[in-house]
């Protein structure tokens, strides 16, 4: 989100990740946890590692995801609540999380689907910037454009590639990105109905995905067995020509 999103819609966004993220955090354990932008939002509030930090230019450190001053298999936890979206290149930023979290360490991923009533809200935008339409730019409902927007289906495959297994996925948002707080109110009904009807159309996702390592097995030199010989009576060729007599 950004601040030119309506502020009835983004209190709600706000709400729903805070609380995905408080119930997602709490029972990860380790030593070291991140968070990689969006500091509205404490993604770390209710985990009880020792060491965690905020990566943003206000916050603990000022690093870019693609590059975390972080040494390798360091971290237990990296959240990034919507850093893929507004990432330079989302996929060396999966790469960089994959490099310094540790085997079976995880990653909590919070991004926008693409193919949701928001989406359209936000391609309206898009579409009148590039037509030079001052009526439909009037206001910045997201601060990364729809073609940057990583899919729940689209961020699964990269991390499988990177050797990671998603435990979790939670959904949210079904409502429109209205701007009336009252038409907000008015469609919440749609928060319960979504899941059961349409959860491919939640605006949100929220995933929580494992780094796993395959262990390796050394084998020993496969030496080969020596046959043994087995040693087969043969009838004696004088006995039977003895017998033919």
């Amino acid at each position: 989100m950004t601040e030119q999103t309506d502020g009835a819609l983004r209190a709600c966004w706000r709400d729903w990740l805070q609380t995905a993220l408080d119930d997602t955090v709490a029972d990860i354990f380790g030593y070291h946890a991140i968070q990689v932008g969006e500091p509205e939002v404490d993604a770390l509030r209710t985990n009880r590692m020792a060491h965690r930090w905020l990566i943003d230019a206000n916050g603990d450190a000022d690093a870019i995801c693609e590059a975390l001053p972080f040494e390798s298999s360091t971290l237990d936890l990296v959240v990034l609540p919507h850093t893929l979206e507004r990432s330079i290149d989302a996929h060396q930023s999966l790469r960089e999380v994959e490099r310094v979290l540790m085997p079976e360490g995880r990653v909590v991923i919070a991004g926008l689907n693409p193919f949701s009533l928001w989406a359209l809200r936000q391609h309206r935008y898009d579409w009148a910037v590039r037509l030079g339409i001052k009526a439909g730019a009037q206001s910045l409902p997201f601060d990364a454009p729809v073609a940057q927007w990583i899919g729940l289906w689209r961020c699964r495959d990269w991390l499988k590639l990177l050797g990671f297994e998603v435990e979790v996925v939670k959904r949210g948002m079904y409502r429109p990105a209205l701007d009336s707080e009252r038409w907000i109110d008015r469609t919440g009904w749609m928060e319960s109905a979504g899941s059961a009807v349409w959860p491919f159309a939640a605006s949100v996702y929220l995933l929580v995905a494992v780094k796993r390592v395959r262990s390796t097995r050394l084998l020993g030199p496969a030496w080969r067995r020596q046959r043994a010989l087995v040693k087969v009576p043969v009838k004696s060729s004088a006995r039977v020509r003895s017998t033919h007599e």
